[in-house]
């Protein structure tokens, strides 16, 4: 019998590799994104239902849901929609920070309650959200995005132990650097003159000679696809050569010394 995803933010990066790969196996993909009128490599291919959300609009989540929840029995649900917030929180406005939540946070929180009385109805289903391998650690300059991450973290794993009495998994995906255009498309960036060395030895890790070192977003893709389909009683999937190490990084030095070394590099 044919399974069916659901992907928030199916328009470009991670989102769009997940969907070309899951429909290449047979999946139906629902593909969700804010402007689907823009959309010309999904909407070609079979299988594939292109529908428009905007994660931050509760009513439009609720309407779409169920929408697709009374014309197709849906297996999976990839929480993906979300964008970075770089800069030192003073460099931030209320603005920028409440934005950040409601996309990366409040959207997963709404689409997967949304979800949830469809999976327990089934008596079956999986939500796979994706977090950052700064869901994970803390890093200079993206506190407020480390916030998001280490939220729907916790939060994922809170829902796994409710809903499992259901037949119901929740999944992790930590991704690491990935070869996308992220940095460019989905990141905003807040400056301060008095974090400007910080900034500038942040911005490092964004240089093209960086970026191409990245796990390639295919890669990433893969292991979504494994996560989904690979029978295993896991939580948390890390992804990418250098999320990788940083996660061994910490479970072999342990938090705190780790937390040390991170400090000693920033410290100017």
């Amino acid at each position: 019998m044919q399974k069916t995803i659901f992907i928030t933010g199916a328009s470009s990066g991670l989102g769009k590799s997940t969907a070309l790969l899951f429909q290449s196996k047979g999946w139906r993909v629902i593909a969700a994104m804010r402007s689907p009128e823009k959309e010309t490599e999904l909407t070609t291919l079979e299988n594939v239902i292109i529908v428009p959300l905007d994660v931050t609009n509760a009513e439009q989540i609720d309407l779409i849901v169920e929408s697709v929840t009374k014309k197709y029995a849906v297996d999976v649900v990839m929480n993906n929609a979300g964008y970075g917030l770089i800069g030192a929180l003073e460099a931030l406005s209320d603005e920028q920070i409440q934005r950040q939540i409601e996309t990366n946070l409040f959207g997963v929180i709404r689409v997967t309650k949304a979800f949830t009385a469809h999976f327990r109805e089934r008596k079956s289903g999986m939500f796979l959200n994706i977090t950052s391998t700064f869901g994970l650690i803390g890093f200079p300059t993206c506190s407020i995005y480390c916030a998001t991450k280490f939220a729907v973290d916790g939060f994922s794993e809170s829902l796994a132990y409710e809903l499992a009495q259901f037949g119901i998994q929740v999944k992790v995906i930590a991704p690491g650097g990935m070869q996308t255009d992220f940095a460019t498309r989905s990141m905003e960036v807040g400056q301060h003159d008095a974090y400007a060395q910080l900034n500038a030895e942040v911005s490092k890790g964004y240089s093209p000679e960086k970026l191409a070192n990245y796990t390639k977003v295919q890669d990433v893709a893969q292991i979504v696809y494994e996560a989904a389909t690979d029978g295993k009683n896991q939580m948390r999937y890390v992804a990418g050569n250098d999320a990788v190490a940083l996660y061994n990084e910490r479970t072999t030095l342990g938090t705190e010394n780790q937390v040390k070394s991170i400090k000693a590099m920033f410290t100017f």
